[in-house]
């Protein structure tokens, strides 16, 4: 079948992305799924700073490739042995397909699949295979994380779709795909948050500002919200954050005199080892600090390695919000329609499919929390 998609071919294009147009709308043809996939038909993607680390090429992968990894759409079509999965269907897809075999799986930490995170970083779907093919006679473009959200239709493994609620808006639970899981699982289920304890975001995009909503859901207090963009710290006061601090030299010593010596938990979302050390020193004694950013490869954190020890300090990264998405993502979901997590104070922005460039450049600005694209 022909669908329309966004594929990356060359990383590292300059900005601005309007005019470099390093995503490209073409037409593709999609097989449809094997055994234990899905053809979905996407109806909203979430534009995150993980996609513009692909496509300026801090975060490497091979090419051409259809990106886009939080996405909610209908399920269209399932594979034998894709039950309990059924047309109808309104799914909500995680970036780690988890087998359900491996070891990480078997312990419950799914994130950690390494089936899954081998084909990730092979462009694969779950089973080896590739459904995309470029109908120009060039190379076959690769699976982004075993989504692809940015096309029309795509096919996923069944291990990468968690079913939620018809009656939620897709444009929000797309949001619980990436964002929310990412960011409120760093808060409740790597660092552990308890009632009354402090917790420090460092950076205010979608992700960090998720983790603004899971830590004042789980009583946190203060919750101190740091970031360089004013409209960025306004929406996480109004969000619950108790304090808001501008990036700056000053902003490690601010942390600490808003939490009373530092903040029991600290969670760095940028991506940036510069910004991980800040989070790190604003962390107090006996305290953790979370990263959940994704730097290049390439770059090195430095630390006093004594405080592990005489200060009894945690350093722990979150992947997926070190999440169980079959079992969370519901959670989560029930939360916001209960009213305690209001996700779709996230979205600043709507999109269409041939509006992606511009999101692109929107998002290296600061400008934008969750930029969202609909398909119908």
């Amino acid at each position: 079948m022909s669908v329309r998609g966004a594929v990356l071919r060359q990383l590292g294009l300059p900005p601005p992305y309007a005019e470099s147009r390093p995503l490209e709308l073409a037409e593709l043809d999609l097989d449809g799924p094997g055994p234990g996939e899905l053809r979905v038909r996407v109806r909203a993607a979430g534009l995150c700073h993980s996609d513009l680390s692909v496509v300026d090429g801090s975060r490497p992968r091979p090419m051409p490739m259809v990106l886009g990894h939080e996405a909610a759409g209908e399920v269209l079509e399932a594979g034998k042995g894709a039950a309990p999965f059924e047309a109808g269907d309104q799914v909500v897809l995680a970036f780690v397909p988890a087998c359900g075999g491996c070891r990480p799986c078997r312990v419950g930490r799914p994130a950690l699949c390494e089936p899954g995170a081998a084909s990730n970083l092979a462009g694969d779907l779950l089973s080896g295979a590739r459904r995309w093919h470029s109908r120009d006679g060039g190379e076959d473009p690769l699976h982004h994380l075993g989504v692809s959200a940015f096309a029309e239709e795509i096919v996923v493994s069944a291990r990468s779709a968690v079913r939620v609620d018809p009656e939620v808006p897709p444009e929000i639970a797309a949001l619980f795909g990436c964002a929310v899981l990412t960011g409120v699982g760093a808060v409740v289920n790597t660092a552990h948050v308890r009632l009354g304890e402090s917790v420090a975001v460092f950076g205010l995009g979608g992700v960090g500002l998720a983790a603004v909503l899971g830590a004042v859901a789980a009583g946190a207090d203060p919750v101190v919200a740091v970031d360089r963009v004013p409209e960025k710290l306004e929406l996480a006061r109004e969000l619950g954050a108790s304090v808001s601090i501008e990036a700056s030299e000053d902003a490690v010593a601010a942390v600490r005199e808003a939490t009373a010596g530092g903040a029991d938990h600290a969670i760095e979302t940028v991506g940036s080892e510069g910004v991980l050390a800040e989070a790190y020193a604003a962390t107090a004694r006996g305290g953790t600090t979370v990263t959940v950013g994704l730097p290049h490869p390439e770059r090195m954190l430095t630390i006093p390695a004594v405080s592990l020890v005489a200060e009894e300090r945690t350093l722990r990264g979150s992947y997926l919000g070190s999440c169980v998405p079959d079992r969370d993502i519901p959670r989560l979901v029930s939360l916001y329609r209960a009213g305690r997590l209001p996700v779709d104070r996230l979205v600043t922005h709507r999109l269409e499919l041939d509006e992606l460039n511009e999101g692109l450049d929107r998002l290296a600005r600061g400008e934008a929390v969750r930029q969202i694209v609909t398909l119908g």
